[in-house]
């Protein structure tokens, strides 16, 4: 598959508005669409993505979602008067019509419908299209919430129709419950729904039980519709991350999808007049990367809302960027999930357990009215009124614009004994370091050899890791004949160069250093092994011991996605080092999946070691490490019981120290117990 991003816009979607008088829709301005792509446009990314021409959906496009009689009733939108519009509006909730509206919604459908050809005829590995009106609200046979045509459902249906695909996941983070798309599918097996959505107890928009966290699809559907209400206002980035890394990644792991469509409304954004959230643009970086291992890469998302004209258009670069392949940005603000979040996160995962196997070993419902079921909030009511009736002082959401994200001019190096090949894509890395740098390796590591090749190798596993560390170089794998000794070597020289946390994720029974097991916080190593660890284990170090080793897939990755990537993103380090030793025994997808997940942090500095003898996961480590997503792993198996119970006793032992490992309300003493969004306002 190319390496290609598609981008879709066409600016005849611009040329329809409201046309009179309404508080609730005047914020759908076609404004939403130039800001987008301007900014895609001076950021230099529109011109590095393949530009799609747009085209009409047909009706039978159209039809594989609505009914007949909404279609033939839209049609006459055009011919409408001004007066007829708007009584044909007011049997509709939440959406305006304009004579240009019909042309523009077919439009945004056959957008979207473009772009999942591109991706599954593989002209592209994925893209992006930028279309209004927007479309998860709309139904079989009602327009809803500005959204006329489902743009997201019809691409879901035809892709399935068309290219035969299995199973598709729908990811939709816009703040609002698509509610079209949920009903589309709720008892349909092969397409997984996801949402999030403001919810307040049922009190925003659109005010259905069935946005709940109970409402998992019926029939054949159950345990495929996945609802995540936020209760309170104000999500930040941790919230956002923990219910990936805790919810829908395990989920969608276990699923395995053939294609990830994305309901792309970044309403939940910060500054966002509708959502209230608090999440910065530079997240939908770090959501985008994690769902771009799935289905091969084959990830299409579609713009739904967005209200906020500037966070809009960040989050939007943002997102395009990584689609592209640049490595994620530093994350932001990430201080573990509120508690409200996390009673949301465990009445999903509760929700869920008798569907999916990676939820079975979850707690139980809460039996308490602190759920996120539908109760009286009085003082909640009053503190909204007192705020209704403040004066202009009101606060108003300001956050940072996000740094610009420069990727490097090598993304890959290697360091390769002779003999060995480079893969195609990547650079064959050697260098002399400094002298007094050599002499220093030879005291430290070789003092009784006179081994000329090892100090080449470890010389240039320095000076690569000097390259990382100056942006010349993404990322780098080396081929060492002793693993221990080249972690050692990494970790001696990122200390003395001010790297100061070292995030080391080593697979397999390799004897680590000492000297990265240290409990101040320099280094945080995590241990897959075979063996149970005689050291003590501490905040920092961190083995975990699988009956099967690696070899069992399904509880690697659970162990993976719900330990390793949260304590990496809490972590934030500046080097990520993967160590894989002999003998292993994780397979090459597995390995794939984890070497492209972590690229994620640490600005995608990472560098992987492998000892001499691993030749043959050479070729795919660098595949990964260049950006080429992993092979599905397939639909995963339920993991060992003694996996899971190991996995859960070590993660409620440091959840206590890692915030981003809860998943249930159980707050410490002194803990915020709210959302708190005030870190991010400012006076008017």
């Amino acid at each position: 598959m190319k390496m290609g991003t598609a981008l879709l816009y066409d600016d005849e979607m611009t040329r329809y508005k409201l046309l009179w008088t309404d508080p609730v829709c005047k914020i759908e301005v076609p404004e939403r669409l130039t800001v987008s792509h301007e900014a895609l446009v001076k950021a230099g990314l529109a011109e590095r993505c393949v530009s799609v021409p747009v085209r009409e959906a047909t009706d039978a496009d159209i039809l594989l979602v609505h009914s007949e009689e909404y279609l033939e009733a839209v049609k006459k939108t055009p011919y409408m008067t001004l007066e007829d519009l708007m009584e044909f509006t007011l049997q509709y909730g939440d959406v305006y019509f304009h004579p240009n509206i019909y042309h523009c919604a077919k439009l945004a459908a056959g957008a979207a419908l473009q772009l999942v050809d591109s991706v599954m005829t593989g002209r592209v590995r994925n893209g992006m299209a930028l279309v209004r009106p927007p479309g998860h609200h709309s139904m079989r046979g009602a327009a809803s919430g500005f959204c006329v045509f489902n743009n997201v459902a019809i691409a879901a249906r035809y892709a399935k129709q068309k290219y035969g695909v299995e199973r598709v996941l729908i990811v939709d983070w816009d703040v609002h419950h698509g509610q079209g798309v949920q009903y589309c599918f709720e008892d349909d097996p092969s397409v997984l729904y996801f949402s999030w959505h403001r919810y307040e107890h049922q009190k925003f928009w659109p005010n259905l039980p069935d946005s709940d966290y109970d409402c998992v699809g019926k029939e054949k559907g159950a345990g495929f519709n996945v609802n995540v209400p936020w209760n309170k206002v104000g999500m930040k980035n941790s919230d956002y991350l923990s219910v990936f890394c805790h919810v829908l990644l395990p989920i969608a792991y276990e699923f395995s999808p053939d294609l990830v469509l994305v309901c792309a409304g970044f309403d939940s954004a910060i500054g966002d007049p509708e959502g209230e959230m608090c999440a910065t643009p530079d997240v939908f970086a770090h959501l985008t990367h994690l769902l771009m291992n799935l289905a091969g890469g084959k990830l299409c998302a579609v713009l739904e809302g967005g209200y906020n004209l500037t966070s809009l258009h960040q989050s939007v670069c943002q997102t395009v960027q990584t689609l592209l392949g640049d490595p994620p940005p530093q994350p932001a603000n990430l201080d573990g999930p509120c508690v409200s979040a996390l009673e949301s996160l465990h009445c999903v995962r509760s929700a869920h357990r008798e569907y999916w196997s990676c939820l079975k070993h979850e707690a139980d419902p809460p039996t308490s009215d602190v759920s996120t079921k539908a109760i009286e909030l009085a003082a909640e009511g009053k503190e909204k009124q007192k705020k209704a009736e403040e004066e202009s002082g009101a606060e108003v959401a300001a956050w940072l614009e996000p740094l610009k994200r420069t990727a490097p001019p090598v993304r890959s190096a290697l360091v390769l004994p002779d003999g060995v090949a480079c893969p195609e894509g990547c650079a064959r890395f050697s260098a002399s370091a400094d002298p007094a740098i050599v002499h220093k390796l030879r005291e430290t590591f070789l003092k009784d050899s006179d081994d000329s090749d090892a100090l080449t190798a470890l010389s240039s596993l320095t000076a690569l890791v000097q390259k990382m560390e100056q942006n010349e170089i993404c990322n780098g794998l080396a081929l060492v004949r002793d693993v221990s000794m080249a972690t050692m070597c990494v970790v001696q020289h990122a200390e003395a160069a001010h790297l100061d946390r070292v995030f080391i994720v080593c697979v397999g029974d390799a004897v680590v250093p000492s000297q990265c097991r240290r409990d101040d916080g320099t280094t945080l190593l995590v241990q897959f092994s075979s063996e149970e660890s005689e050291e003590q284990q501490h905040r920092f170090y961190i083995p975990l011991c699988l009956k099967k080793g690696c070899s069992d897939v399904s509880g690697f990755t659970q162990a993976a996605l719900g330990l390793v990537l949260p304590l990496g993103y809490e972590y934030d380090p500046s080097l990520v080092l993967l160590v894989r030793s002999a003998g292993s025994g994780l397979c090459d997808g597995a390995w794939q999946q984890l070497t492209g997940l972590l690229q994620g942090l640490a600005q995608g500095h990472t560098l992987v070691l492998m000892e001499e003898g691993e030749e043959a996961c050479v070729g795919p480590t660098a595949s990964s490490l260049l950006g080429v997503a992993a092979a599905s792993l397939g639909s995963l198996r339920a993991p060992l019981q003694d996996d899971v119970k190991a996995l859960e006793g070590l993660r409620r032992r440091l959840q206590a120290d890692w915030k981003l490992l809860q998943t249930t309300a159980a707050p410490e003493p002194g803990r915020k117990t709210e959302a708190d969004p005030a870190r991010f306002l400012i006076k008017k």
